[in-house]
C-alpha cells in the first residue's frame, strides 16, 4: 500500500482544488454516498501517516488571505541536504491531451497568496471530513483516468474502476482508486509519530526501537512510525547495516539512532524525488544483489498475531546481533 511520501503526493494533487465546489460525482464506492458531496466545497486537505483527510462543507464567504488552509508547496517539500527547495523544481501534474482542463500543479509562493480562502465565519460552518486509506496500487489522479497497463488474469484489458470521482466547478476532476473511504468528525492527528512531520518525536521513536522486539516489526508499527511502510523499512535497515530480526534491546544506542536517521532521511528524500518527478531507486528492496554484489535473502516476517511482510536483506552486510555476542562483549 502507498507509504507516507506517496500519500503526501496525493494530497498535493488535491490541494489545487481547495476552494472549488463539487458539481458532479461518480465511482463504485459503497462505503459512503457520493451524492452527499454535491454542491459542497473542498475546504481542506491533510495527511497523517498513510491516511489522507479531505474536508467538505458549504462556504458563505471567501476572501484572499496570506495563510492557506492547504499546505504551501514549500511546506510540503522536505529540506533535504543537496537538493533545492525553490519553486523551479515543483512537479507538474498537468495531463497531456487535457489542455482544456485547469492546470493542476504545485503553486508558487505569489500564486498561493491569491487563492480564495475561507473567512472566519465560513470556517465555523460544520465540515464533512472523509478519511482515505489506500490499498495496494491505490492512487489519486487529477484530470485523467488510470488506464490498464497490462491484461488481467482473464486476458482482459480493463481499466481500473474508480472508487470515487469528484468533478469541480472549474472543469477539473479528481479520481480515487483502490481506497477505503470513511466518514469522520475530524482528522486523527498524531504528529509526534508521523515520520514526515516536523513534530516527529525522535526520543519517543527511539524508546520504541529499544524494546526486545525485532526491529523490522517495530518499524512498521504505525503507533510509533506513522507513514513508514515496507519499502522504507527495508531501505533503512540496509543503510544502517542492521539485520531485520535483530532485537532492538540488543542493539547499541548509536546503532538505533543511525537506523532512525536513515528511516527519516530516506522518507524525506523519497518525497523529494516524487515532487521532482524522479523514480525511486532502492538499494535492497526487491533486489537479487546488494550494491556490493552480495546475494540478497528474502523472507516474510511479522508479529505472531500481525501482518507478515516481505523483507530483503544481505547476510554479509547486515549481520544479526545475537544474545551470546552481547554476553561475550
Amino acid at each position: 500500500m502507498p507509504e507516507g511520501p506517496s500519500v503526501k503526493r496525493f494530497q498535493l494533487r488535491c490541494s489545487p482544488f481547495v476552494g472549488q465546489s463539487v458539481t458532479k460525482v461518480g465511482g463504485c464506492t459503497r462505503q459512503m454516498n457520493p451524492d452527499k458531496l454535491k454542491s459542497l466545497t473542498l475546504w481542506d486537505t491533510q495527511v497523517h501517516g498513510k491516511n489522507l483527510f479531505l474536508a467538505f462543507g458549504t462556504i458563505q464567504e471567501v476572501a484572499p488571505c496570506s495563510d492557506s488552509a492547504s499546505p504551501r508547496p514549500s511546506e510540503c517539500r522536505p529540506s533535504v541536504p543537496g537538493t533545492a527547495a525553490s519553486g523551479d523544481n515543483c512537479l507538474s501534474l498537468r495531463t497531456e491531451g487535457n489542455a482544456h482542463l485547469p492546470q493542476c500543479r504545485l503553486l508558487e509562493g505569489s500564486e498561493v497568496d491569491d487563492l480564495p480562502l475561507l473567512t472566519e465565519n465560513a470556517a465555523r460552518q460544520p465540515r464533512k471530513w472523509l478519511r482515505f486509506h489506500f490499498g495496494l496500487y491505490g492512487s489519486i489522479r487529477a484530470n485523467e483516468f488510470a488506464r490498464a497497463s497490462k491484461a488481467n488474469k482473464r486476458g482482459d484489458w480493463r481499466d481500473p474502476s474508480p472508487r470515487l470521482i469528484l468533478h469541480f466547478d472549474s472543469g477539473g476532476f479528481l479520481v480515487f482508486y483502490n481506497c477505503r473511504i470513511y466518514q469522520c468528525s475530524s482528522p486523527t492527528a498524531q504528529p509526534a509519530t508521523d515520520i514526515l512531520s516536523p513534530e516527529f518525536d525522535r526520543e519517543q521513536a527511539l524508546e520504541a526501537l529499544c524494546k526486545a522486539t525485532p526491529v523490522c516489526h517495530t518499524l512498521l508499527d504505525q503507533r510509533h512510525f506513522s507513514g513508514l511502510g515496507n519499502i522504507i523499512k527495508n531501505e533503512a535497515l540496509y543503510l544502517a547495516k542492521i539485520h531485520p530480526l535483530s532485537l532492538g534491546s540488543l542493539l547499541s544506542p548509536s546503532a538505533l539512532k543511525l537506523l532512525l536517521d536513515h528511516a527519516v532521511q530516506f522518507s524525506l528524500e523519497w518525497l523529494d524525488s516524487k515532487l521532482q518527478g524522479r523514480g525511486l531507486r532502492p538499494q535492497i528492496y526487491g533486489k537479487d544483489k546488494c550494491p556490493v554484489g552480495h546475494e540478497v535473502m528474502k523472507g516474510t516476517f511479522g508479529p505472531v498475531d500481525g501482518l507478515k511482510r516481505l523483507t530483503w536483506w544481505c547476510c554479509q552486510c547486515q549481520l544479526e546481533v545475537l544474545p551470546e555476542e552481547i554476553q561475550d562483549n
